[in-house]
């Protein structure tokens, strides 16, 4: 059965769309059909990341308020047949989305997919609350930064009323991603340490994204990062975390973290 998850923040800036990018690149690699929805009306950056830019002529809006057919306004992957776009508008009203129509263009998404993947705007405005109004599931992504974390908070405050699932009285799974996390910064103070993010939100570890140029240098060259390097330690952070969102039992550790063995037995789990 096709599931739906938001990728949300309540902060700019913190990785959202890369992450949603990596999470659903990784999900695609693992042989899922994905599709990666922006939400983010006005800026539009998705395809930018995972290097489509040049190939929208169609978009979100344009399927909601029926001037285009769904399958005029995705766009394929050109390195993964099972991964495909669904960009957002770069110059129109975010007003112009409609929870009606959203809920419409969902569902015609699940019925070919085995993975909607939303890319929320950051913040509470009103793309956000469409991007994760019929979630399944929520990525909430953070920085160990104390303003990230407190708007975090928030954020999985909206998670918890504003959703379908919500007003139907059913629990909506949510997740935390820390992204940009340096381990030794965090051991000297610098930024918070992985527990007291978790002890702040209280909602489940979904991975650890180190701090890395990979990430800037993938999303440069428009390539999720673990298609442009599925080496590095971020890319194999996000499959982590794309494995535990199927399901699967991968043992939590701390990139470049001397104590990663015992974090392991801390944090150790399956997302879902």
């Amino acid at each position: 059965m096709a599931k739906v998850l938001v990728v949300t923040s309540g902060k700019g800036g913190v990785g959202k769309t890369t992450s949603s990018a990596a999470l659903g690149t990784a999900l695609a690699q693992m042989g899922q059909r994905v599709v990666v929805v922006d939400f983010d009306v006005g800026l539009r950056n998705l395809d930018l990341v995972m290097g489509a830019e040049r190939r929208v002529v169609f978009d979100l809006i344009n399927v909601v308020q029926g001037e285009a057919k769904l399958a005029q306004a995705l766009i394929r992957d050109k390195r993964l047949d099972n991964l495909s776009l669904l960009p957002a508008s770069q110059t129109r009203d975010k007003e112009a989305l409609t929870e009606e129509g959203v809920g419409r263009v969902i569902a015609e998404l699940k019925e070919k997919f085995d993975w909607v993947v939303c890319d929320s705007p950051a913040g509470i405005e009103r793309g956000a609350t469409l991007a994760m109004r019929y979630a399944d599931l929520a990525v909430v992504v953070a920085n160990p930064e104390v303003s990230s974390v407190r708007d975090s908070d928030r954020i999985i405050g909206l998670l918890d009323s504003k959703t379908l699932k919500a007003e139907k009285g059913e629990p909506l799974e949510k997740h935390l991603l820390l992204t940009r996390y340096d381990a030794m910064r965090a051991e000297r103070r610098e930024m918070l340490a992985v527990e007291d993010v978790l002890e702040i939100l209280s909602i489940p570890l979904l991975g650890i994204i180190p701090e890395s140029e990979e990430v800037l240098r993938a999303s440069n060259v428009g390539a999720p990062v673990t298609l442009n390097n599925p080496g590095c330690a971020p890319s194999r952070a996000y499959q982590d975390a794309a494995r535990r969102l199927t399901g699967e039992m991968v043992t939590m550790s701390v990139p470049r973290d001397k104590k990663g063995s015992l974090l392991g037995k801390l944090f150790g789990r399956r997302a879902a």
